[in-house]
């Protein structure tokens, strides 16, 4: 099973209440059990989400063997009605980052490894 690790960030509108709210919804048992069912179709084995006063990122760890291309995974997540309406839920909490106007949860690029240093 090869696993690629792939990171995103994205921030959360700077309010605590919807702060709160947002943790809230990723609780044990918060997401509903078809979003996390999808997560684990498109072959994701670990997936974190880190918090840091409004900036959140995202660690995931997939399999490549299983994971479907974009233009699929956009299909397949806009299909499933469960989906869709976490999505948009989860949309209301997040704003984007200034880079990226429009887009939540954008992919992050890695630059420095322990593992390839001499």
């Amino acid at each position: 099973m090869p696993l690629v690790r792939r990171c995103f960030a994205v921030d959360l509108h700077d309010d605590p209440e919807r702060i709160a709210a947002y943790r809230k919804w990723h609780e044990p048992g918060g997401p509903p059990v078809a979003v996390n069912e999808a997560i684990r179709a498109d072959g994701v084995t670990v997936l974190e989400i880190w918090l840091t006063g409004d900036r959140m990122f995202m660690l995931m760890e997939q399999d490549t063997d299983i994971a479907p291309d974009p233009a699929t995974k956009r299909a397949r997540d806009a299909a499933n009605p469960d989906v869709a309406a976490w999505d948009e839920l989860m949309a209301g909490y997040q704003k984007s980052l200034p880079f990226a106007p429009g887009q939540t949860w954008v992919e992050m690029e890695r630059i420095y490894s322990l593992g390839e240093q001499p």
